[in-house]
C-alpha cells in the first residue's frame, strides 16, 4: 500500500466530522508537511476520536506546541475549505 494510501485508511474515524476534516486536509495539505509534521500526523491519528476533535476545535490544550501548531493548520484549512464553499453558494 502506498503511503498516501495508508494515511487516508489511518485517518478513518468514528466520527464523521474527523472523517470530513482528515479527507480535506489529507486532500489539500498533507503533501506539504515537512517529514517531522508527518510522524506527528501519524502520532495525532493514534488519539481517541473525542479528544481529537475537541483538540481541533481549540475546545482543549494539545500535547505539545507542535501538536498545537499542527492541529491549528488541520483546523484552519478545514475552515478556508468550508468558507470557500459558502462563498461558492454549494
Amino acid at each position: 500500500m502506498k503511503h498516501l494510501e495508508r494515511v487516508r485508511w489511518r485517518a478513518r474515524r468514528g466520527l464523521l466530522e474527523l472523517d470530513i476534516i482528515f479527507e480535506r486536509f489529507i486532500t489539500a495539505h498533507y503533501a506539504e508537511l515537512t517529514l517531522e509534521e508527518k510522524q506527528l500526523f501519524e502520532v495525532i491519528l493514534d488519539m481517541p476520536d473525542n479528544p481529537l476533535l475537541d483538540q481541533i476545535m481549540g475546545r482543549s490544550e494539545a500535547a505539545s506546541l507542535a501538536q498545537k501548531v499542527l492541529l491549528e493548520k488541520i483546523s484552519a484549512a478545514s475552515c478556508r475549505i468550508n468558507m470557500g464553499e459558502f462563498e461558492d453558494g454549494k
